[in-house]
Order: structure tokens, then sequence, then C-alpha cells
């Protein structure tokens, strides 16, 4: 018995050696396979776990000690909770700006800007949670800025992630704001610019400076160092880049 429980736990040992669990907030879901893709030609031994999620509710989950060796927010608000708290080995750093789109699959007139919202046609727009998502915060802070914030909250569906936003967007609201960054994704490429989707203008919010940080699990853990590393290095900012983000 004994015997079998040293085999089973050698086995459970060997079996997730080399894997690193990541927690990454739902905007870079368009962009991590890419990131990953171009990680394992210079690591192929590492095997780097995705757990996909708003910001706000994956610190939550950190909290409340989820196996997270490391942390791609959307913001650094969260990031910097942890660090502040002791739960992050690293101070935040900026991998990324995140950008602000508006998008609807329904034939508007987006020569309008974002005064398209207070179109009569227009019933229902998803936005993220900016309780838990920081383009849920981004977008609030862009209507409210435009003055039209007032006007059209009645007509908001929440979605708990940026994600789950890009979801409703195309299948149950009107129109709606999401990451830029979604619509280089391949499902998304055949809503085009101008016809479809508008950048909002980037001086009516606060900018995404999205953080990473490794947390306390990782510690010592070179697997973890690499793929940071990695996510600070030229080739990973051109993969952001080409997925619609700024550079910090």
């Amino acid at each position: 018995m004994i015997r079998n429980i040293l085999l089973f736990l050698l086995f459970s040992t060997y079996a997730f050696s080399g894997t690193i669990r990541i927690a990454v907030a739902a905007n870079v879901s368009y962009a991590i396979e890419d990131i990953k893709d171009a990680f394992a030609k210079k690591h192929p031994d590492t095997k780097v776990q995705v757990i996909l999620g708003s910001s706000g509710k994956l610190t939550a989950q950190i909290k409340n000690a989820a196996p997270y060796d490391l942390f791609m927010s959307a913001n650094m608000k969260y990031p910097e909770a942890l660090y502040a708290d002791k739960m992050a080995l690293t101070k935040p750093v900026v991998y990324a700006k995140g950008t602000l789109a508006y998008l609807s699959v329904k034939s508007y007139d987006l020569s309008k800007g974002i005064d398209i919202v207070k179109d009569t046609k227009i019933k229902k727009i998803a936005v993220a949670n900016p309780k838990t998502a920081p383009y849920g915060i981004a977008a609030k802070e862009a209507l409210e800025n435009a003055g039209l914030y007032d006007a059209v909250k009645n007509k908001f569906i929440f979605g708990e992630s940026v994600s789950q936003t890009v979801s409703f967007t195309v299948t149950a609201a009107d129109l709606g704001f999401i990451a830029k960054s979604s619509l280089y994704s391949k499902q998304m490429q055949q809503y085009k610019e101008g016809k479809h989707w508008r950048e909002v203008d980037p001086k009516l919010y606060t900018p995404i400076e999205q953080g990473i940080v490794i947390l306390k699990r990782g510690a010592g853990n070179a697997e973890v160092k690499a793929f940071y590393d990695f996510m600070l290095s030229d080739e990973a900012k051109n993969i952001l880049l080409k997925f619609g983000y700024r550079l910090p």
C-alpha cells in the first residue's frame, strides 16, 4: 500500500514537472497562443498552462491560494495590490498598453464616432464589468468623458470579462466596447475597421497599462523566470503589436 502511494506521488511529481501555471487577463487570450508557440521554440521542455479570466477574479483566486506562478493583468492595479500584500515577488512591470474599441456586427454609421451609442436603434451595449475588468473601467471612463454615460447606461449588458463581452457583442448586443486585441483573432478578422469597428479615442480614458508579476509560488523556478523574461523581450512585444497593443 505504502509502495503504491510512493509510486503515485513520484508519478505525479514527474507528470507535472516542467509545467508552469500562468493567470492571464482575458484580453490577452487572443495573443497568448502565439506567445506560447514562440516561447516553446526556445523552451521546448516547458509546458505553459494558461488560466484565463478577468483581472479582478484572477486576483481574488490568487489571494485564496490558487496555484498560479505568474500573473499577467489587464492593468497595474491588481498586481500592485498583490505586491503590496507580499503575494508577488517582483515589482509590477508594464508589458503592454491595451486599447479600447467599439464594435457592431450590424450596419451603423460609425463615422459619428463614439456618439453612435446615442442612436435610437442601439438598444443594448455590451460592456465588461467595471468592478472586475479594466477594459470595463476604461469604457465607462470614455463614455463619462464624452458626456454620454448617463444617457446610455441603461442600455448596458455586462460581461464578466472582456472575452465574454466580445461574445455578447457579436450575439446579443447592438454594439460593444471591447479590447482592440480581440479584433485581430482569426474568428474576428471578418469585421473591418471603419465598417464594423473603430478605436476609441485614447484621450477619453486612462491608458490601460497591463502589468506582469511573478507570484510567490513561482519563487526560484527558472522556467517561470524564463517566461517572465520572454514576455518583456522584443519578440513578445512584436507579437503584442500584431494584436493591436501599444508598447510601454
